[in-house]
């Protein structure tokens, strides 16, 4: 599995352990950035990772900025992008299971870097459960096809 990465000034800090994380489960990554902590826009990178993973280059992302809030919202404007904002473990395993969410977000001003491993560990290796979380799944795709024309 390859997973994309975006990052602003606010989530660099944890970009690290993310990447050290990923490679330690043996997965693969795209990394579009940020690269320093000097300011930017968080959106320019957020886009760049949810449509790697809408493209196919990606399987999911995982992206970071100081709440994980603003880049999740910009991430779920992409066609077949189900981002979800997971400051704890049990968030990250449940939104693996449930929703097959396929963008993790986390805040770097919430989290510490042990925290974010034991996050991104959890949402990575959780499987979705399927069985009625489908149904649920299915009426999400119904309200994409509705108003992302």
């Amino acid at each position: 599995m390859k997973i994309a990465i975006g990052c602003d000034a606010a989530g660099i800090v944890l970009k690290e352990s993310v990447i050290n994380c990923i490679t330690m489960l043996g997965f693969e990554y795209l990394d579009y950035g940020t690269y320093s902590g000097e300011s930017c826009d968080y959106p320019d990178f957020a886009l760049a990772a949810a449509e790697a993973v809408n493209a196919g280059k990606c399987q999911k992302a995982i992206l970071l900025c100081g709440t994980g809030i603003g880049m999740a919202i910009c991430a779920n404007k992409i066609k077949g992008i189900r981002a979800a904002v997971c400051n704890d473990e049990f968030s990250a395993k449940a939104t693996a299971a449930h929703n097959d969410s396929n963008v993790l977000a986390i805040g770097g001003r919430i989290v510490d870097k042990n925290l974010t491993e034991k996050i991104v560990k959890a949402w990575l290796t959780t499987p979705f459960e399927g069985g009625r979380h489908i149904r649920r799944l299915d009426k999400i795709t119904e309200i994409e096809a509705k108003y992302f024309k």
